[in-house]
């Protein structure tokens, strides 16, 4: 099977180029699995966070009992009550265990088919059985749950949360799961804030057990040279491996997706349209510029979550309008609500103590769309922020060139203007 870079879902080493996770899987054993914890892996969309769970399964499960389900395979209505919950959740468990074709799984299935079998259990019930369930395993259960965003607005995810943490709490007199894993990209703090809003509910979480998860999901430069070392020896393009992922990185600040869909647009849309004209310029630092400026402008799931965020959190709209148009600094602080969200999401990061956007991309994208927005709006702050920064590119850029000798009178200027009081 030829492999190339995948952008859609799950990445499969088999199928797809794909930076190695080895490092990655056994830092999260270490840190976390072997000690016990319950955590979340919250980061930004398309961040790697099914891929990494798939990968954690397999690396864990001689050790093992890994039970993955994924929360968007309950549809709403079975968030609708407890009793519902409860069946649809024993289901999910009862197909994963037939799946992973365990030795001991009719043991470990018994309890839960008592479940199957009666109407209307409780939290309670489901749980007094899945204690026996890890009683009576001959190796530990861990228990993985992605896409947990799927539950958010529904009371029932957070009574069984509390009913995690409970068991949690009193493992060393009732058995319960070794490990619990959620995944998503709210963190469980935040989808209480989502169910509910009022200012004294807004930090009561069930989840305060979790521990924090501190593991860099990002790719580094090593590890995308790593990626590129078995493309060029499938494709033999001739490319300068650690010059293009450097220069990936610089424009994604390893951001998975982003990575893989430059990487994409080279390997697929770049080299196959025009054969002759790209085969050996492709791989280069101008055939990334090309990629990135048609990824820029077309739609992506990713880019549509961002916009989508804007719209509702008007807030940290207007933190990223002022970073990006007057160039304000905000102080990275994450008890700041905006703050707080866009690095939840993926759009900032911290350096050096301040706010800012996580990768050139992102940056683009977002100065490109307010600009467009500015266009078609009223003569408020925003647009005027707007037409100051549009007449500034048309001072700047001259015949789609910047003029470097501008930018600097300009700055020269500037900096005289505010420091030129000073020694």
């Amino acid at each position: 099977m030829v492999r190339y870079f995948n952008t859609e879902g799950l990445c499969r080493s088999e199928e797809h180029y794909m930076v190695r996770l080895d490092d990655r899987l056994a830092q999260i054993r270490k840190l976390y699995v072997n000690r016990k914890k319950y955590f979340v892996i919250n980061r930004g969309r398309q961040y790697g966070k099914t891929t990494t769970l798939a990968a954690l399964k397999e690396y864990l499960k001689d050790d093992f009992i890994v039970l993955s389900l994924d929360f968007q395979q309950m549809g709403t209505e079975e968030f609708v009550d407890a009793p519902t919950f409860v069946h649809a959740f024993t289901g999910l468990l009862i197909e994963e265990l037939e799946i992973n074709g365990l030795d001991d799984r009719q043991e470990l299935m018994e309890p839960l088919k008592e479940i199957m079998e009666r109407e209307g259990s409780s939290l309670k019930e489901l749980f007094v059985r899945l204690s026996r369930m890890c009683r009576d395993s001959t190796r530990p259960v861990v228990l993985m749950i992605d896409e947990v965003d799927s539950a958010s607005n529904n009371q029932v995810f957070i009574d069984f949360l509390a009913q995690l943490r409970g068991y949690y709490l009193r493992r060393g007199e009732m058995p319960t799961f070794h490990s619990v894993i959620l995944a998503g990209v709210y963190d469980i703090k935040n989808l209480k804030l989502k169910l509910r809003s009022e200012s004294e509910h807004q930090y009561n979480s069930p989840w305060n057990i979790a521990a924090d998860f501190k593991v860099d999901m990002s790719f580094s430069v090593s590890q995308i040279m790593d990626m590129l070392v078995e493309y060029e020896m499938d494709h033999h393009t001739g490319m300068d491996i650690q010059k293009i992922a450097e220069e990936l990185y610089q424009y994604t600040a390893g951001y998975p997706v982003l990575v893989s869909s430059i990487c994409k647009c080279i390997d697929e849309d770049l080299t196959e349209e025009n054969e002759s004209a790209y085969t050996s310029s492709a791989w280069t630092g101008a055939g990334i510029e090309e990629a990135v400026r048609r990824i820029l402008i077309v739609r992506m799931p990713l880019f549509e979550s961002m916009i989508r965020h804007m719209d509702s959190y008007p807030e940290m709209k207007r933190m990223f309008q002022e970073i990006l148009f007057q160039g304000k600094a905000f102080s990275y602080n994450l008890d700041t609500k905006e703050i707080s969200l866009a690095s939840m999401f993926g759009y900032a990061v911290n350096k050096d103590g301040k706010v800012q956007v996580a990768n050139r991309i992102f940056e683009t994208r977002l100065y490109n769309y307010f600009l467009s927005e500015n266009e078609l709006a009223g003569t408020d702050t925003a647009n005027q922020m707007g037409d100051a920064a549009m007449r500034d590119r048309n001072y700047f850029v001259h015949d789609g060139m910047l003029d470097m000798d501008t930018v600097m009178r300009r700055f020269v200027e500037t900096f005289t203007e505010i420091y030129g009081e000073e020694d």
